[in-house]
């Protein structure tokens, strides 16, 4: 008889119980949108609405901006994760593959190799319990930034309609949160007050056709 890695609950022959295995998946197929959405934080949006208002915001004090650039930077969310596949890799006897691409495609690609070897790693790998823990603290750690992680998931309204100034379209989800009287995408800082719904409905249905 073991326990669990991550929550101490008794085990017969596993390294992770079901429930932190999911939890861990769910977290590293999640890394590449959190690693996206600091990008909002390194500098003022500058998103446009027809309808809406740009909000541009505040720059961060230095610490705040600092992390911001040590989470996204080689040594961050991006050296967290291809540490992780390193070490798996390596107990199993193998050989990693070369590290190439962008910062977001190396996250993508480290978080995804470690998503899908989750069920085996928890059956056999004693090291899991450690990533399980390291994984919710650096969720925590961006969730102290973006405030994304742990919030009401609110009501799905669709895709934000607005527009950068090159032209590309934010497109994250919005969601009317609980006890709110205007939507605000979480991503590019675009607000939507009551008075601009019935246009955002149609700007919506047109960005998801």
């Amino acid at each position: 008889m073991t326990t669990c890695g991550h929550c101490d609950t008794a085990l017969a022959d596993r390294c992770l119980c079901p429930g932190c295995t999911r939890d861990l998946a769910t977290r590293l197929r999640r890394m590449p949108l959190l690693y996206r959405a600091l990008a909002g934080f390194l500098a003022p949006s500058t998103a446009r609405a027809p309808g809406g208002s740009r909000t541009s915001r505040a720059e961060a004090p230095l610490p705040v901006c600092e992390r911001v650039l040590d989470l996204r930077g080689p040594g961050g969310i991006v050296g967290i994760l291809e540490d992780w596949v390193t070490a798996m890799y390596r107990d199993r006897g193998q050989t990693a593959s070369r590290v190439q691409g962008s910062v977001e495609q190396r996250v993508t690609r480290a978080a995804s190799t470690l998503a899908r070897n989750c069920p085996a790693l928890a059956a056999e790998w004693p090291a899991i319990g450690d990533l399980a823990r390291e994984l919710q603290a650096l969720e925590r750690d961006i969730a102290s930034i973006t405030g994304i992680v742990g919030r009401p998931r609110g009501q799905r309204l669709g895709p934000c309609p607005a527009q950068y100034d090159d032209g590309t379209l934010c497109g994250a989800t919005l969601r009317l949160q609980p006890d709110t009287t205007v939507v605000t995408c979480r991503w590019c800082g675009t607000t939507y007050p009551p008075a601009t719904w019935t246009d955002l409905r149609t700007l919506i249905e047109q960005t998801a056709a």
